[in-house]
């Protein structure tokens, strides 16, 4: 009798769970505005500035045992070994298509190679999680590709593609007070700077130099910026003081920039600041879940330059008072309802001056990751929910060393390692960046178990840097 081979089927591999996929188009989402700057020059350098933070996005996944990473620039393994060693991240993989059109989810999907191996991947995945920094019109191209390709893709930090329409105007400074002038009688403690939106340099300059003459001050800001560039503030005595002679050097001013003509442009009156009051400028962050549910992470301060530029920030329950806490967690709330409501999902904060009248100033919203998201994300993986009182955070950008050489990451890391963070005793230094370093830059952040205690290591880090020099 003739055997017959028993025929053998075999079960398809299991699909695994679950794959997060988080990409850094910062520059994509402030592309508007950066594509306007000249001489070209310029532009370079403010993107280049701009996707220098993107190590420190990393710490935005910090809670991911596993994910893939699309990144504008390379990242070294030994910042990847640094963060995983810090994070309870077991896998990530560091992606940087090949094209540098400076739209990053574009360049990613015209990249054959490099797509269809992400492609290939992630029909391994039952689901896969598509987040991104910002949503842009590139990133829901690509969201709708990787669809077509039937992968199951969730946008859970992403609005639908109807209401995508409110990054843009709830991100924008025309937007945001717009909404302020609407919630006049429904929610009185929102309140802006007075100011008006305008067209045109020339109408501009004819505007701001009549405020500045009154009020002996006065804020211009384009209607979409990036990192400082896009406002100009000018103080009593740094302008002429007869109306032509203003008008005419606010002019030259605008002139300097092409985006002053590109944009519309919102002149404020200057809210008096003591800017080395420790809660001048308080911030707050939430997201917006699929579903609408809104959700305050945290709220801090932020720490600011007299020109404008945003420096860094602090973290804790007792950064603002109970009085001031309650009033933008109030008026944060009632924004967040409005966003929910027009349909907007995903991260966004809300900038506020408290000024030495006492009131406290809407000033912007980001509707995308911000500052402090990546910082969040890391300190709530370490701490867990009670992080706002049990450690106080305190992140910087600003240290700069007077070196003609770069230092290499090993030799920071070897110099600071008396501070480093500490997993036993839950608290010191964490590297952000490590990029950064070949501008003679630090980026950092530091754990504490109080102020006084954050604050003490960071003179300990300053001296510790001694040895390279006085710090720029």
């Amino acid at each position: 009798m003739k055997k017959v081979k028993k025929k053998v089927t075999r079960k398809p591999p299991s699909k695994k769970k679950e794959l997060t996929i988080y990409i850094y188009n910062v520059v994509e989402d402030e592309w508007s505005f950066l594509s306007s700057i000249q001489p070209i020059e310029k532009r370079y350098d403010l993107i280049n500035d701009c996707n220098l933070s993107s190590e420190c996005y990393l710490f935005a996944n910090a809670s991911e045992s596993e994910f893939i990473y699309i990144s504008p620039i390379e990242i070294p393994n030994s910042f990847k070994n640094y963060f995983q060693s810090i994070t309870a991240n077991k896998k990530v993989d560091i992606y940087v298509p090949q094209m540098k059109t400076s739209l990053i989810c574009k360049d990613l999907y015209t990249d054959k190679q490099l797509f269809g191996e992400i492609v290939s991947r992630a029909k391994k995945y039952k689901k896969v999680t598509l987040i991104s920094y910002a949503t842009s019109p590139e990133f829901l191209e690509l969201k709708e590709r990787m669809i077509q390709l039937g992968i199951n893709v969730l946008t859970p930090e992403t609005p639908e593609l109807e209401n995508a329409w409110t990054v843009n105007f709830f991100g924008s400074k025309s937007g945001i007070r717009q909404l302020a002038q609407q919630s006049r009688a429904a929610e009185p403690d929102f309140i802006m700077p007075d100011g008006v939106i305008c067209v045109g340099k020339l109408d501009a300059a004819k505007i701001a130099a009549n405020r500045y003459i009154k009020e002996k001050g006065v804020v211009l800001k384009t209607n979409k910026g990036s990192g400082g560039h896009g406002v100009l503030i000018f103080r009593d005595g740094e302008l002429p003081k007869d109306y032509k002679s203003c008008e005419k050097r606010i002019y030259e001013l605008l002139s300097e920039d092409g985006y002053w003509e590109r944009f519309p442009i919102i002149i404020e009156e200057l809210i008096n600041v003591n800017y080395s009051a420790p809660g001048a400028f308080p911030n707050i962050e939430f997201k917006i879940h699929k579903n609408g549910k809104i959700e305050m992470l945290y709220y801090c301060v932020m720490m600011v330059t007299k020109e404008g530029k945003y420096y860094g920030l602090d973290i804790h329950e007792d950064v603002i008072n109970e009085r001031t806490a309650a009033r933008i967690i109030d008026t944060g709330y009632y924004i967040a309802e409005q966003y929910s409501e027009a349909g907007y999902r995903g991260h966004f904060d809300i900038d506020m001056i408290a000024s030495n009248n006492k009131h406290i100033y809407v000033c912007e919203s980001n509707t995308r990751n911000t500052g402090g998201t990546d910082i969040y994300k890391l300190i709530y993986g370490l701490y867990g929910e009670d992080f706002m009182s049990d450690v106080y955070v305190l992140n910087r950008n600003n240290y700069k060393f007077n070196n003609q050489e770069s230092i290499s990451f090993k030799k920071i890391i070897d110099i600071i390692q008396p501070i480093l963070y500490d997993k036993k005793k839950k608290e010191g230094l964490i590297l952000s960046s490590a990029s950064i370093l070949e501008y003679n830059q630090l980026l950092y952040t530091i754990l504490g178990k109080n102020k006084k205690r954050a604050y003490e290591l960071q003179e300990q880090l300053y001296k510790l840097l001694e040895v390279f020099g006085e710090a720029k």
